[in-house]
């Protein structure tokens, strides 16, 4: 059983109080008085690898989830000033700007001047801006919302550029007269499901709460990083040129992440961030369902595993120093992508180092991963080729195969004849 040591604040001395009210004041300090601690959190780390790509992030979770304290912990441990603004108990003169008349408006103009908060921000020159109970403000807030969103900018006021936006919104479900987001708002955010985890609750709750850290991006494999993210992207939609846009039909979901040209440049954004900072692939995941909707966002991460895995002509050169994919379709994948090789070479030397590899994925993986590529194989022999010796350590394995599919279809034509 996991044992938690609360955090111990520090007792004020008695001489302190002057009044009751000294002594509540005092236990609501000791109350709120936490620490922070390194501790491995996937949504954390998604939260702030996109704010560190300068991305506008929307927090999706119920009422009472922590979406608000994880935003007042964030600007703490970043350092940045905090600036809540509560979108739906706003006009959308306060995001697009107030019309202020001048001296002379026929030669003028009438200036949109900023709210006071948007005035604060870029005295600081940085901050953390807080769009709160996003989901309950009105379809005319939501489109006056979105030049800030996108452009950062309130009326005649642009935000510096080391100020950041996140938002957070409650699903309709349980919104307060909630809305659905309009597309192109919905549109211009990575979305994360926030969820509570247990023993960050509980260790929180005795006084010690995960830290929030910007990601350590490597300065040496920054243009590695840009050229792959580049490569993932194009690459998939070169291949699936349908994926560049799709705006979903129903519009709960067009609330939600969905892909768009904006959407994939996010994307494109965070892999680089991502591969530059070295962060683990569930964080990736949660980035990129969360920019292009998971059907797009899960076959760019397919994608991504096919790029990583070796080249078959390395494999085919050293078969005996090969280094395998443990998971088992990336394995069948390599393996498909060797028999591929050769049949595209056919030469002696190539199929013998094939028959090699094979025998090595057999010694280190599952026996049923080749079966397919050993029957593919051996159809590619020539005449004059002949039958290297690894083919008998194989052999035992593809007939077991062939009997148990035919041992299968003739147990699935029993059952349809019973019937």
């Amino acid at each position: 059983m996991t044992t938690y040591a609360p955090f111990a604040p520090v007792s004020p001395s008695v001489e302190s109080f002057a009044s009751p009210l000294d002594v509540a004041d005092a236990l609501l300090t000791l109350l709120r008085d936490t620490t922070t601690e390194p501790r491995p959190d996937t949504q954390l780390e998604a939260l702030t690898l996109a704010v560190a790509a300068d991305l506008p992030v929307l927090l999706w979770g119920e009422p009472g989830i922590g979406k608000t304290a994880a935003l007042t912990q964030l600007a703490a441990a970043l350092d940045l000033p905090l600036t809540t603004v509560i979108a739906s108990v706003h006009e959308p003169s306060d995001f697009s700007g107030l019309p202020v008349v001048g001296d002379d408006p026929a030669e003028q103009g009438v200036p949109m001047a900023p709210p006071d908060w948007a005035v604060r921000l870029v005295r600081a020159g940085r901050g953390l801006l807080f769009l709160d109970e996003l989901s309950t403000a009105p379809p005319a807030v939501q489109a006056a919302l979105l030049r800030l969103v996108l452009e950062r900018r309130i009326g005649t006021l642009q935000l510096p550029p080391e100020v950041r936006i996140v938002a957070a919104a409650n699903p309709r479900s349980s919104a307060a007269d909630g809305w659905e987001l309009s597309p192109p708002l919905a549109n211009r955010f990575v979305h994360l499901r926030w969820t509570h985890d247990h023993e960050v609750v509980v260790r929180g709750l005795g006084g010690t709460w995960p830290r929030a850290t910007l990601p350590r991006l490597d300065p040496e494999r920054l243009p590695e990083a840009v050229d792959h993210a580049r490569r993932a992207v194009c690459g998939l939609l070169a291949a699936r040129p349908k994926l560049v846009h799709q705006l979903p039909s129903s519009e709960s979901r067009r609330g939600g992440a969905w892909p768009s040209p904006r959407s994939w440049e996010m994307t494109l954004r965070l892999i680089a961030f991502a591969t530059a900072s070295g962060v683990s692939r569930d964080v990736l995941s949660l980035l990129v369902r969360g920019t292009v909707g998971d059907g797009p966002g899960l076959e760019l991460l397919a994608s991504l595993d096919r790029m990583e895995l070796p080249d078959p002509e390395v494999l085919l050169a050293d078969p005996a120093g090969a280094v395998l994919p443990e998971r088992g379709d990336l394995r069948q994948a390599v393996l498909d992508g060797v028999v591929a090789a050769v049949r595209g070479r056919p030469e002696k030397s190539r199929w013998d180092a094939a028959w090699a590899l094979l025998v090595r994925a057999l010694e280190t993986g599952a026996p049923d991963l080749v079966v397919v590529p050993a029957t593919t194989l051996a159809s590619l022999r020539q005449r004059d080729w002949d039958v290297p010796a690894e083919i008998e350590q194989l052999a035992g394995v593809v007939t077991l195969s062939r009997r148990a599919d035919e041992a299968a279809s003739r147990a699935a034509a029993a059952t349809k004849v019973r019937r």
